[in-house]
């Protein structure tokens, strides 16, 4: 083999590699096994795995959660060891309590909302069917999982269809949108002809309606694409949330707005083996004519500029973090030195969810919104009915006691 390798051989090394899929939660296998679920419901996109509460032997007290956006099926194992083997066991506290855990997964997750919606309303109909007694139904999600069956619920209302949910909550869910830098966007187009699975994540239908930007191709314009209107078109349209149950949220940001340290235009990624040199991503920064990205990649310099115009400085926004310039880095890194990809990432981490989005209080269009302190605000300005925020700025969907113990306080609300 050369000194550099060709095209086809990186090619070769991309197809042959884990993919680049942008996704919070634990990066290694499980360490522990679940324990066997009570009852497996098999729904129409999607699977329940039913857990019934400590001492019981059929379903009273159900909680739906449901799972978020990422690539493929959902996950047991992987369920469990993001939402109950880390510092609060969510789902103990739940069965302990003498609740019943109905998680929610789904054949493809990146599959369009509407679409996975239709596997929650046949779980929350057959939590109804299934259950003794009247006790009411908490439902909600983590992530998109919060806006799947935030639709699904204002569907069942709008069809005049009975769902017997007394509450429904989010935890780090972005109803008014979230965001992937646009550099590593374009990179995922811009990689594209050498592995097409980054590229075809921030394509997804799901993707293409969470985002409040989207860059469908690397040297394309940023703008709210057109199945996110279509979905925010339809959820207004039935009603925009669901009326009858008390609905609460969650946000992995701080209410303060305090942003999480990252400064407009640091540099976040930067290209350092030789097919990869002249690669640079950068934080957001506001105003026109703002170079966020050169992209090279296997071809001769110069390098691709990727710019925007008028978009808030949001890498640096309070709220739920993901690790996408990190995540990017590593997995080009796990690749053999030969191959030229050496890439170093002096900023991890950006604002995901951000927190006037997680709570329903803000839009996520301008810097006033974004970093707006939320303490400050009257309480009707969310569209929910109650919430809570980190006291730090946190990866997006983090379990603490802080926030998932106050989730199961009112679900105990209930009664």
């Amino acid at each position: 083999m050369s000194e550099q390798a060709t095209e086809q051989q990186i090619r070769e090394a991309f197809a042959a590699a884990p993919p680049i899929i942008l996704a919070p939660g634990p990066k290694g296998p499980p360490t522990q096994t679940p324990p066997a679920p009570s009852d497996v419901w098999e729904l129409p996109g999607g699977t329940a795995w039913v857990y019934y509460a400590e001492g019981r032997d059929r379903l009273t007290r159900p909680v739906i959660l449901s799972d978020g956006f990422n690539v493929g099926p959902s996950n047991i194992d992987m369920l469990w060891q993001g939402l109950e083997w880390g510092e609060y066991a969510f789902f103990s506290e739940l069965r302990r309590r003498g609740h019943d855990l109905i998680l929610l997964g789904y054949d493809e997750r990146s599959a369009p909302i509407q679409q996975n919606a239709e596997a929650a309303i046949a779980a929350i109909l057959q939590a109804v069917a299934m259950r003794e007694g009247d006790h009411r139904l908490a439902v909600g999600g983590f992530s998109m999982g919060g806006l799947v069956t935030r639709y699904a619920l204002t569907k069942l209302e709008h069809e005049r269809v009975d769902h017997q949910t007394g509450l429904y909550w989010s935890y780090d869910t972005p109803h008014r949108g979230a965001w992937i830098p646009l550099g590593l966007q374009a990179f995922a187009h811009y990689s594209r002809k050498l592995n097409d699975g980054f590229s075809n994540q921030i394509n997804s239908p799901a993707a293409r309606q969470l985002l409040a930007w989207h860059l469908a191709e690397w040297d394309g314009k940023p703008r709210v694409d057109e199945l996110r209107e279509q979905f925010l078109a339809e959820l207004e349209r039935m009603g925009n949330w669901p009326a009858i149950p008390m609905k609460i949220g969650v946000a992995n940001g701080v209410a303060t707005g305090q942003g999480n340290g990252i400064k407009p235009g640091d540099h976040a990624v930067k290209g350092r083996g030789l097919t990869i040199l002249g690669t640079n991503l950068y934080a957001q920064r506001g105003g026109d004519n703002q170079l966020v990205a050169n992209l090279r990649l296997v071809t001769p310099p110069p390098a691709k500029e990727v710019r925007t115009d008028d978009l808030p400085e949001i890498d640096g926004a309070p709220g739920g973090t993901l690790e996408g310039f990190g995540i990017l880095a590593d997995k080009l890194n796990a690749l053999p030195p030969i191959f030229g990809l050496k890439t170093n990432a002096p900023i991890r981490h950006h604002s995901f969810v951000p927190s006037v989005s997680a709570v329903a209080v803000r839009g996520v269009t301008t810097d006033a919104d974004l970093y707006v302190d939320i303490d400050g605000l009257a309480p009707e300005t969310s569209e929910l009915d109650d919430f809570r925020l980190a006291s730090q700025n946190q990866p997006h969907t983090l379990m603490t006691a802080e926030l998932g113990g106050w989730i199961v306080e009112q679900i105990e609300n209930l009664g």
